[in-house]
C-alpha cells in the first residue's frame, strides 16, 4: 500500500480527471520537458507575445522609468521572474539612467532563482539584486514594512490564464500587499485579427500540441499511469466575443486509464474533452475596468509597434 503523502500533482489529477468537465490546471505544463518545449514555442514565428514585450522593454524602458515618478531609491519586485531576459532589458535601460533601485525577483523556486541571478550579474554586475524564494504574498509580507517604494513587475501576459474573478482576486491581494502610490506593470496580451491569436495557439508545427501531449506523459511518469498518447488529441479555440483562447486535449475513443500510483481508473468518452488552458485577450476598456475594480488606477499603456501587447502601468 502507498502510505506516501500525495504530490499537489496527484490530487490535482485526481480531481480534474474525476470532474464532470475534466480539466487539467495550466501550471502543470512547466515539468522540465514542457519548460523545454515552452522554449520552442516562444522561438515560432508565429507565437507574437515574447517578442512583443521583449520590444517594449526594449525600446520603451526609459518612458516607463520617466512615468513612475519615483523621486528617491526604489525596488523592482517581479512575480514569476523566468529567466529574466525580458527584465534584463529594462533593467539595463534603468542603470543607463542612473536609476538608484534593488532588483527583488521571486520565485518558489531557488534553482530558477540561482540561474537567474547568474545571468543578470554576468550581463549587468552593477545590478543590486536580493531574489526571493517563496510564495509571492508570504514575501509580499515580509516586505509591508519597508519605506521604499516599489515597481511590481508581473509579465508575460499571465494575467490571462486567469478566469475573471480569480484575476480580479489575484490583484486585489497584489493591491493589498501594496503601499499608496506603489506601482504595477502588467503584461497584457491584446484583441487583435482571430487569425493571428488562433495561429499561436495551434501552430502548423504542431509544438502547442506537444506542449498539451507533454500533460499525458507527466501523468504517466510520476503517477505510473498508462495513458496511449495517440489515442488523444488536441485542440485550441479562439472566441473574438470574449477575447478568451481555451486548449483541450481529445479523447479519440471510449478508454480507461489506470493510475498504480493514485490506485484508480480515470474513464472517458469518445470525443470528451479535457480542459487545459484559458489565455485571456483585452481591450484597453476591460484593462481600465479590472485596474478600477481592483483598487489602481491605469496611468499608461506601453504598446509594441503592431498594438498586439501591452505592459500596462497602474498606480495604486
Amino acid at each position: 500500500m502507498n502510505t506516501t503523502a500525495p504530490t499537489p500533482f496527484a490530487e490535482d489529477i485526481l480531481h480534474g480527471l474525476k470532474s464532470d468537465e475534466k480539466h487539467i490546471p495550466s501550471k502543470y505544463f512547466y515539468d522540465d520537458n514542457g519548460s523545454r518545449i515552452f522554449m520552442q514555442i516562444m522561438k515560432m514565428p508565429e507565437y507574437y507575445p515574447t517578442d512583443c514585450e521583449f520590444e517594449i522593454l526594449t525600446g520603451q524602458s526609459g518612458n516607463i522609468l520617466d512615468s513612475l515618478n519615483f523621486n528617491e531609491p526604489f525596488n523592482i519586485v517581479e512575480f514569476g521572474s523566468g529567466d529574466g531576459m525580458k527584465t534584463r532589458q529594462m533593467l539595463k535601460a534603468f542603470l543607463e539612467r542612473k536609476a538608484d533601485f534593488t532588483y527583488i525577483p521571486i520565485d518558489i523556486s531557488q534553482e530558477a532563482l540561482n540561474a537567474l541571478e547568474k545571468n543578470i550579474k554576468t550581463a549587468l554586475p552593477d545590478v543590486k539584486m536580493k531574489p526571493k524564494t517563496g510564495d509571492y504574498f508570504d514575501v509580499l509580507k515580509s516586505m509591508a514594512d519597508t519605506k521604499v517604494p516599489n515597481l511590481f513587475l508581473f509579465m508575460g501576459g499571465n494575467i490571462g490564464n486567469y478566469h475573471l474573478d480569480e484575476a480580479k482576486d489575484l490583484l486585489n491581494k497584489f493591491n493589498d500587499g501594496m503601499k499608496k502610490g506603489d506601482m504595477l506593470l502588467l503584461g497584457m496580451d491584446l484583441r487583435k485579427n482571430p487569425q493571428v491569436i488562433q495561429k499561436a495557439y495551434d501552430d502548423p508545427h504542431g509544438i502547442t500540441k506537444a506542449f498539451n501531449m507533454n500533460l499525458l506523459k507527466r501523468i504517466n511518469s510520476e503517477l505510473d499511469a498508462n495513458a496511449n498518447l495517440d489515442q488523444f488529441d488536441f485542440y485550441s479555440f479562439y472566441n473574438p466575443e470574449n477575447g478568451e483562447v481555451h486548449t483541450y486535449l481529445i479523447s479519440l475513443k471510449k478508454q480507461q486509464i489506470h493510475s498504480n500510483v493514485l490506485d484508480t481508473d480515470f474513464s472517458f468518452e469518445k470525443d470528451e474533452l479535457i480542459w487545459t488552458e484559458l489565455s485571456k485577450k483585452f481591450s484597453l476598456e476591460e484593462i481600465n475596468k479590472l485596474a478600477k475594480s481592483t483598487g489602481f488606477q491605469v496611468v499608461r499603456n506601453f504598446m509594441d509597434c503592431r498594438h498586439y501587447f501591452t505592459d500596462s502601468l497602474w498606480v495604486k
